[in-house]
């Protein structure tokens, strides 16, 4: 029996527009959230939920259901995201992390039960947790965001990603210790008692 995702895009692909709108609607809300932790701009992130549907739609003569469609779907958004991180007015230092230096630094492993794990399989989006995030680089951002929240097997991630699974799982283990040390130490430096601000000279 086919998947629904893949019976929408047959569909599409055999002349039926409906289909196409169904899996926009089906989709476009999680592409959003995806985009958005990775190009942090929400009006830019709409445009490349856009542009990737868009790619969607070009695509679909040539389409086959050779692999999921959330993995092919999050293929081309990460390339749609990649491009644009690429483009020099948008490049930021975290940004410029390669995959060969991501496998070539040691694993430290961290406690089972982390408190970002926690933070993330629950899809709490507090303030605290967006501003770390975005501080991930951004195959991090990518491959955390994948996994623990949208729930992709490291297998698809590794796939929507382009590179290997073993890269994807450190990827996503770099990417929780790197979440709760940002984590402890925004609220260590919350809970640190500030000095009163003094204004000095007097009225005259």
């Amino acid at each position: 029996m086919l998947d629904e995702d893949v019976r929408l895009m047959l569909a599409f692909r055999d002349g039926d527009d409906a289909a196409f709108d169904a899996l926009f609607e089906r989709w476009a809300g999680k592409l959003l959230r995806f985009l958005e932790r990775m190009v942090r701009n929400e009006a830019v992130a709409e445009e490349l939920v856009q542009e990737t549907f868009l790619r969607v739609h070009r695509a679909r003569a040539r389409y086959a259901p050779d692999a999921k469609f959330s993995t092919w779907l999050y293929t081309i958004a990460s390339n749609v995201a990649r491009n644009e991180l690429r483009r020099p007015f948008r490049r930021a230092p975290h940004d410029s992390t390669d995959l060969e230096r991501e496998e070539g630094r040691p694993l430290e492993l961290a406690a089972e039960e982390s408190p970002v794990d926690e933070i993330v399989n629950a899809r709490r989006e507090g303030a605290e947790v967006e501003a770390a995030l975005q501080l991930l680089p951004e195959r991090q951002r990518a491959a955390l965001w994948l996994a623990a929240v949208e729930g992709l097997p490291y297998a698809e991630v590794a796939a929507a990603l382009e590179t290997s699974e073993s890269s994807v799982k450190a990827l996503v283990h770099r990417g929780r210790v790197a979440l709760a040390d940002q984590l402890a130490n925004a609220r260590a430096k919350l809970a640190t008692p500030q000095k009163p601000f003094l204004i000095r000279g007097g009225a005259r």
